[in-house]
């Protein structure tokens, strides 16, 4: 037969990890630096003008 597990144990283990990966995934979106924050926006706001200079009007007013 199989181990004997403490289903307690293991949802408590689960939890855990499922955390862990959380805290991990706020720490790389939340801690960073404001110079960092800023670079980010300013790569984000280039990318959209530069989105925004290829996108043909059509005159259709939708």
């Amino acid at each position: 037969m199989g181990e004997v597990v403490n289903l307690k144990r293991f949802k408590k283990r689960s939890e855990r990890e499922q955390s862990a990966k959380a805290a991990e995934a706020n720490r790389a979106r939340f801690g960073r630096t404001k110079a960092e924050r800023t670079a980010e926006a300013r790569r984000a706001q280039r990318a959209k003008d530069l989105l925004d200079q290829r996108h043909i009007d059509d005159g259709a007013g939708s």
